[in-house]
């Protein structure tokens, strides 16, 4: 990446150079670390990418998004250089006999997002000593207030996760939200603000859980990834409401995560139903 001439020495910008050495290597997964000074959508530009023939393993880094998007076409926008805003893209659906991971069925491709929740509440655990959880499907809490979000969507074969965190955003700098309150790494006294070792560890637990999952065929059971989830998972054991696409809404406990990675809500009068989509509010 070209010098960007900033000035704000709290807010360093990533050596592109320094972390191709670090993550791309011969029979990894990451295939090329592309950082943008500033561009619209790390997602957009990924998927733009993936319709172009783009390996898998492709990583977009924006040290400043102007156009993100959350889930449900929510405004994710942070100040330059101040978290991490980045996409992966990923193939599950395309075999890969060098490393001999066999296509993963359609059906469990729903796992990607949470699989990188779990990465990112471990690297956000290890390198800022912060402890993190996820709600349901993929938001990234710390002390209860969401920190990160995560966003999966398909280009032609491919799959687009992208990835935001607030690492050394002030309150000031939040926007306005209108179900869990935001926060960010600052704000949570985290003992490191380096998104360098962050955006590493990020990778690197990718990489491991995704290579884990392809190997079982995207059993996210068999991998230990639902296992992982659970622990992590602050939705589980809690009262909820859920706001279903379409309009409708869901309320009771929320009994457990099942193998496909759907929320499953136990009603008052004791039945349970299954959610694949929709927003999930605590009820306290």
């Amino acid at each position: 990446m070209a010098a960007s001439g900033y000035t704000d020495l709290d807010r360093p910008p990533l050596s592109e150079r320094a972390l191709t050495r670090a993550l791309v290597q011969p029979g990894g997964l990451w295939s090329r670390i592309d950082i943008r000074a500033e561009t619209g959508s790390t997602n957009a530009d990924a998927a733009e990418a993936a319709r172009a023939g783009a390996p898998e393993g492709l990583v977009v880094v924006a040290e400043q998004q102007v156009a993100g998007r959350g889930r449900r076409d929510r405004q994710w926008l942070s100040p330059a250089r101040a978290g991490l805003t980045l996409t992966v893209l990923l193939r599950p659906g395309t075999p890969d006999a060098e490393r001999g991971w066999p296509a993963a069925p359609p059906g469990t491709f729903g796992w990607l997002p949470l699989l990188a929740g779990v990465a990112l509440a471990g690297a956000v655990t290890r390198v800022a000593g912060v402890e993190a959880a996820l709600k349901w499907p993929n938001d990234l809490l710390v002390g209860d207030r969401k920190c990160a979000g995560i966003l999966a969507e398909m280009a032609g074969d491919a799959i687009v996760v992208g990835i935001g965190l607030n690492v050394s955003t002030y309150a000031a700098e939040l926007p306005e939200t209108t179900g869990v309150p935001a926060t960010s790494l600052r704000l949570a006294g985290a003992e490191s603000l380096d998104r360098d070792p962050l955006l590493r560890a990020l990778l690197r637990g990718l990489e491991r859980w995704y290579g884990g999952w392809r190997e079982s065929g995207g059993d996210a059971e068999m991998c230990g990834l639902l296992g992982e989830y659970r622990r992590l998972c602050a939705t589980i054991g809690r009262d909820v409401r859920v706001l279903l696409p379409g309009g409708g809404e869901l309320t009771g406990e929320a009994a457990t995560v099942d193998r496909d990675g759907q929320l499953v809500v136990r009603t008052v009068d004791g039945s349970e139903h299954r959610v694949s989509a929709g927003d999930v509010l605590h009820v306290r």
